[in-house]
């Protein structure tokens, strides 16, 4: 069934996880369990009026109003100075998914870094194509076996999975990485079984 245009702005304005004592944030109640990163792509797009790939204040306040969410001009300043996290007075989409995304436990990060830790094979806190050679089998792909793609192109297609939809970079970041993670956690309950999710997908 489709999420009504509000229960999805409930999704992304939970601010999950998020404690600050310059903001209380009441009103925006944590009461929807399932967050898809498709969902706050989605809306990230649609407050993004000038398709800058950053939104500004007025886009943001926008955005909140739109979603039905009314917080006030300097509640609204508040939560956008708080998402703002490199001060640059705009809001890219890390880090708009950044505080969005939902709380994991530390056995569930810590998961998610050594399988981040294992495709980084060159260590530099990046996963590229190089860091896959070995690692990720593409003779197995259905587009190598036919023909249709390189190598190359089947772990570019493969990183893209992880990668910013804002900044294919061919670049996989721990944070990208994470937030890739975040959205597949929210539908898990037992850290057991998410746990032995990633150990038998990384072969941890």
């Amino acid at each position: 069934m489709t999420d009504t245009r509000e229960s999805q702005s409930h999704k992304w304005l939970s601010l999950v996880g998020v404690e600050t004592s310059r903001c209380t944030l009441d009103t925006l109640e944590k009461h929807v369990k399932r967050r898809d990163h498709r969902n706050r792509d989605r809306t990230f797009r649609i407050m993004d009026d000038d398709g800058s790939k950053c939104l500004d204040f007025q886009e943001f306040e926008k955005g909140l109003e739109n979603y039905g969410v009314h917080v006030g001009r300097e509640k609204a300043k508040e939560i956008f100075a708080m998402m703002d996290k490199d001060g640059s007075g705009s809001i890219n989409f890390d880090e708009f998914l950044e505080k969005l995304r939902p709380p994991m436990s530390d056995a569930r990060k810590q998961v998610i870094s050594q399988a981040f830790q294992k495709l980084d094979k060159t260590g530099d806190g990046a996963v590229t194509v190089q860091d896959l050679q070995g690692v990720y089998n593409s003779k197995h792909h259905p587009k190598y076996k036919s023909g249709e793609w390189t190598e190359e192109q089947v772990f570019r297609s493969f990183l893209d999975r992880f990668d910013s939809p804002y900044e294919k970079d061919g670049k996989v970041t721990p944070e990208e990485f994470i937030n890739y993670y975040s959205g597949v956690s929210a539908s898990i309950d037992s850290d057991e079984y998410f746990i032995t999710m990633m150990k038998n997908a990384w072969k941890l």
